[in-house]
């Protein structure tokens, strides 16, 4: 599903993150941990294609992701990867609807209708079904996460990354949150990866990944 080997990223003269080697596979959930610094954030951005590494390779779906062109590589991003962002960052003149077809629109291979059917499909999963008509500052912090989620997987991703998904959530909403993905892993085979300070999620998870001074611990 996915393979990063050898991951090196720098920024000017500080080494973040040191020769990161990892393997995720479909289906999984995996949670990365470490303390503030430790480069989660960066390694995850990488690994998502929203940034390139100084050094390594990262393959995703027998794709060699750093060696397409820019174009090539936003469509892939589109198509294959799925984001969830602490502050959710939901377009706030739009619907709930809206915003979690907006990804679909984007990718453009859809009619209108068949794109908004599947994003109110996801919003009806994830409990949303009433909601769907809402704009966001019309919505809780946890329904707004969870319109995040369904945006995230409006085009069928291969991957999920999440990075400190409940962090902006109070200790309920967090819970539902947490207990969101692992009904999304069974129910739908997805695959996530998340980057969180949450102890009681990652000890959850399929793998818990530690990082500590820009490596790896199994």
């Amino acid at each position: 599903m996915l393979k990063a080997r050898n991951i090196v990223r720098n920024y000017g003269n500080l080494p973040v993150l040191k020769g990161i080697d990892l393997d995720i596979h479909q289906g999984e959930l995996v949670t990365i941990v470490g303390a503030s610094g430790a480069g989660k954030s960066t390694l995850l951005q990488i690994v998502g294609t929203l940034d390139r590494p100084d050094g390594g390779q990262v393959w995703m779906d027998d794709t060699d992701v750093f060696a397409l062109k820019e174009k090539e590589l936003a469509a892939f991003r589109n198509q294959k990867i799925g984001f969830i962002f602490q502050f959710h960052n939901l377009f706030p003149e739009f619907t709930a609807l809206e915003n979690v077809c907006m990804p679909a629109f984007i990718g453009g291979k859809s009619p209108e209708a068949v794109i908004k059917n599947r994003g109110g499909e996801l919003l009806e999963m994830l409990g949303l079904k009433d909601r769907m008509q809402h704009l966001p500052s019309q919505l809780s912090g946890g329904e707004q996460q969870r319109v995040a989620v369904a945006r995230a997987l409006i085009n069928n991703p291969a991957i999920v990354f999440a990075d400190e998904p409940s962090g902006n959530l109070d200790s309920k909403n967090a819970e539902d949150l947490h207990q969101l993905f692992f009904k999304l892993r069974t129910e739908l085979r997805q695959t996530f990866v998340i980057v969180t300070h949450n102890e009681h999620l990652a000890d959850l998870a399929d793998r818990k990944l530690e990082m500590a001074d820009g490596l790896l611990r199994l």
